[in-house]
């Protein structure tokens, strides 16, 4: 089996919708880092699993310097995007958005 790892920051603002009250329901930023993880157990024809700056076109182009909610269809929370991630990137089985230092949300495939 052959992995890949890419991980890269991404700046970009949102709101939940929470039925608590919490600071997070009011427009907020992160420098978001996420980690995508690919597996195949073949190469494709260039020898990769999948190309790293294909990969970060996908996420950092689709979430840098924007408001997520406007691009995310459902309440952005870490936990949303990662699985959203997750479905999004070819071969993809893990991901990992850290929205603050020490706050992780993981989605794993089963």
């Amino acid at each position: 089996m052959y992995y890949i790892k890419k991980t890269f920051t991404v700046s970009s603002s949102h709101k939940l919708s929470l039925d608590y009250e919490s600071q997070c329901s009011n427009l907020h930023g992160h420098n978001w880092k996420i980690t995508v993880f690919c597996k195949s157990k073949t190469l494709n024809n260039n020898g990769m699993v999948v190309d790293f700056t294909y990969v970060k076109k996908l996420v950092h182009g689709k979430f840098d310097h924007k408001y997520i909610n406007d691009v995310f269809p459902g309440n952005p929370t870490a936990e949303n995007l990662a699985k959203f991630i997750c479905d999004e990137v070819p071969l993809c089985y893990k991901v990992i958005v850290e929205e603050t230092d020490g706050n992780e949300a993981i989605y794993e495939r089963d």
